[in-house]
């Protein structure tokens, strides 16, 4: 059985089934999951979303103003989930590289669940009472902070919880046999074997939550609404959208503010007035800007942690684990010990102390929310081009992409351009038409044409980011 809640999780999503039903992946955190629990996300960019979901420890009943009757869950009936997996492999193998003989092993791994789960859910239609309802005055501090750092909050509306004490374990075991000789050795022959077992085991208590499903929580004007439209994207403060529109000019550690001075009084007037023309998120001049900015922020950088950086980055996108592992370090604000390249990053960090007008870590948490937005495949492909140097190409082409089609709803058709192309012949396009087609367009190596489609614009918002950021990483 897989001995860790977080591959418990995962398997018990494929099987329950929904493309928005979400495995908890910390035992420490999953009685924090239930439904009603308030959930955030802290985003370093408007146009692409972080990994995880992070407990607030708050509930929302528990924020919003007495008087009116909480809405009831239902309870579905237990749903028994199994696997079970035993896997064996025998293997015997002539051997003459300088010696000669032969050696045989064994390769032998048991794993599996049985468990049982039960989903408690608020229907939608039970979700009506709480919308509109008034948030208790004063506002909770925690609310406060998290308007301050932009947060997005959600509220889970169904987690499928244990019935009973579970105990995760597996075992492995791998073997080798066999004798070689070894030609102008006194010792002649040389024979043995070798033995290692594993097993692991873990007790998982009754109630511990291992999947479930959120819904976006939007405040304003000291009321809350939920959302019912999994496809509906918007901040969760809206009342401070128009402070936080340039976010990425953010010029101190912890403090963020507009270069109203950039902007033009007529703008101003309509942000003010409340009748932009296209949303925030559909205008591909803010997100060239909010990428620009964290961009120029990071050149400020010394080019030691910057090399430091870039030299650890690049390994590191074979490993999405250690991506993943570096980045809940720099989520929560921790610098602890951490192995390999992204033990490098931080203890580049822990050893420049000196005074920054630029938070690094959020830079980094930037760039690492990017990458963690692109594909396995991408993040090989993105290796290959940092070794080959064509990321500045690669960046101007998926700009001449971005550009023209970022505000179009609908598929359309484009053509690249051949003053792009040029540069990255033979490989280096190949390699860059597949981290589109990665993307969702449809790209074919002797057509320079292509069709835009909306489910590509956040990897492809993604890729621009990354691109960019690696790109000044490389110069520095």
């Amino acid at each position: 059985m897989p001995a860790t809640l977080h591959e418990l999780s995962k398997e018990a999503v494929k099987m329950l089934g929904g493309k928005d039903l979400k495995p908890v992946k910390s035992l420490s955190d999953a009685t924090k999951f239930h439904e009603f629990n308030i959930l955030q996300k802290n985003p370093q960019s408007w146009f692409w979303e972080p990994r995880e979901d992070i407990p607030t420890g708050f509930s929302l009943l528990k924020i919003l103003e007495p008087g009116v009757s909480d809405p009831e869950t239902v309870e579905s009936v237990p749903v028994p989930i199994r696997d079970t997996v035993v896997q064996k492999v025998n293997a015997d193998v002539g051997v003459k590289i300088g010696v000669e003989g032969h050696v045989s092993g064994e390769f032998a791994q048991s794993s599996g669940y049985d468990i049982m789960v039960r989903g408690i859910s608020i229907p939608e239609p039970n979700l009506e009472s709480l919308q509109n309802r008034r948030l208790k005055d004063p506002e909770p501090t925690f609310l406060k902070n998290c308007r301050i750092n932009g947060d997005n909050l959600y509220v889970v509306t169904e987690a499928f919880e244990l019935i009973k004490d579970t105990t995760l374990e597996d075992s492995s075991s791998v073997g080798f046999r066999g004798k070689l000789t070894i030609p102008y050795s006194n010792k002649g022959q040389v024979q043995g074997e070798w033995q290692k077992e594993r097993k692991r085991t873990m007790t998982v208590p009754k109630g511990t939550v291992v999947a479930y499903r959120r819904k976006q929580l939007v405040i304003k004007n000291k009321s809350c609404a939920i959302l019912l439209s999994t496809n509906a994207k918007r901040k969760t403060f809206e009342d401070v959208r128009k402070q936080s529109l340039c976010r990425t000019l953010v010029l101190t550690s912890d403090l963020m503010r507009c270069e109203a001075a950039e902007l033009s009084i007529g703008l101003l007037v309509i942000l003010f007035l409340g009748k932009v023309e296209e949303p925030f998120h559909q205008d591909f001049k803010c997100l060239e800007k909010e990428v620009s900015e964290q961009t120029r922020l990071l050149a400020e950088l010394s080019k030691d942690v910057q090399d430091v950086v870039f030299y650890s980055i690049l390994p590191m996108l074979g490993d999405r684990e250690a991506l993943y592992d570096l980045m809940d370090m720099l989520e929560l604000d921790q610098l602890g010990h951490m192995d390999g390249p992204g033990g490098a990053i931080l203890d580049k960090l822990r050893q420049d102390s000196r005074p920054l007008l630029v938070n690094p870590k959020k830079l980094f948490l930037y760039l690492l929310q990017a990458l963690a937005v692109l594909s396995d495949i991408q993040l090989y492909l993105l290796a290959q081009s940092m070794e080959k140097r064509i990321l500045l190409q690669q960046r101007e082409l998926v700009k001449s992409i971005l550009q023209p089609n970022f505000k179009y709803p609908w598929s359309i058709p484009f053509t690249l351009q051949p003053e792009l192309l040029a540069p990255l012949q033979g490989e280096g396009l190949a390699i860059t038409y597949s981290l589109l087609e990665e993307c969702g367009l449809k790209m074919e190596l002797n057509n320079p044409r292509s069709t835009w489609d909306l489910e590509a614009k956040m990897p492809m918002s993604a890729l621009y980011g990354t691109l960019s950021l690696l790109q000044q990483l490389a110069e520095a």
